[in-house]
């Protein structure tokens, strides 16, 4: 938020004014009462010639003052323009734009060019992740990996879109685009929750993202599915896996090389165990 100094100053007494003196920088600015915030016009998208110093440059502004602070206020301060950065043309690309936003305690991904924005998952969401980091942790430790369930973010190399995934496996020295995000060159294993908001994503976007990225194994965990199912999907090239195993939930299901693991995907049940022995029979 930005506010403007005032071109009128109040009076101060009743004896009559001097002759007005030549107008000054300080004389130009637009006049608003003090403590009002005034919205500051967009830059064009086409700037013209430099203009510093002349009365074509515009009216002059300063941060303003500090208020009481609430989130909301908090973090519309932290998407404004600083000084230090108000005079660095906007983002042109959904990636810029992405790299220029601030922490935020949401989801946020490029997938094929598109930003999408979703807030954190469920519980469910995150006990299936967190089963997956309880099956692969031991398996990531003995190899000297890293196990993370979605507090990463991914950049896919090349096109340089952004994913989340739900869990990954990388090793220490994975390569980073920036500080917060591993290159998905670098990967081991990338996991996935299919949640219904995320469907096509999960399903159909993903898959071809990570192949395109490099990524060596993707695991779908896809408790909407009829039945509930795990699909691992392995050996990338043009873009696309070329590999491809579907398990009914419940089943175990190897996780190719470089993982070699078999794993028993009835940990993402949450039938009660009767169920889960039905599911087993089948």
């Amino acid at each position: 938020m930005m506010v403007m100094t005032s071109r009128k100053p109040h009076p101060t007494s009743a004896t009559p004014p001097s002759p007005p003196a030549a107008p000054g920088p300080e004389a130009r600015r637009p006049a608003h009462p003090a403590g009002h915030d005034v919205p500051v016009p967009a830059a064009p998208d086409h700037p013209g010639p430099d203009t510093a110093g002349s009365d074509l440059a515009g009216p002059a502004v300063r941060p303003a003052a500090a208020a009481p602070a609430t989130e909301a206020r908090a973090t519309r301060q932290r998407l404004v323009p600083s000084a230090e950065t108000a005079h660095l043309p906007p983002p042109g690309s959904p990636r810029e734009l992405l790299d220029a936003l601030p922490e935020l305690s949401l989801r946020i991904e490029l997938i094929n060019g598109r930003m999408i924005v979703s807030p954190m998952g469920t519980p469910e969401h995150a006990d299936a992740a967190m089963a997956l980091y309880d099956a692969l942790a031991p398996v990531a430790k003995l190899h000297g990996w890293r196990a993370y369930t979605g507090n990463v973010d991914v950049c896919i190399d090349g096109p340089r879109d952004a994913a989340t995934p739900d869990f990954v496996i990388a090793p220490v020295d994975c390569p980073r685009w920036g500080t917060r995000e591993l290159l998905s060159t670098g990967l081991l294993l990338v996991a996935e929750v299919v949640s219904p908001g995320s469907v096509r994503e999960d399903r159909e976007d993903k898959p071809d993202l990570y192949a395109r990225g490099g990524v060596p194994v993707l695991l779908v965990i896809d408790p909407l599915d009829s039945p509930p199912s795990v699909t691992v999907l392995s050996s990338p090239k043009d873009g696309r896996y070329q590999t491809a195993t579907c398990v009914v939930m419940g089943k175990p299901l190897r996780i190719p090389g470089p993982i070699n693991f078999d794993l028993d995907t009835a940990i993402f049940l949450v039938e009660p165990p009767a169920a889960r022995a039905a599911v087993r029979g089948r």
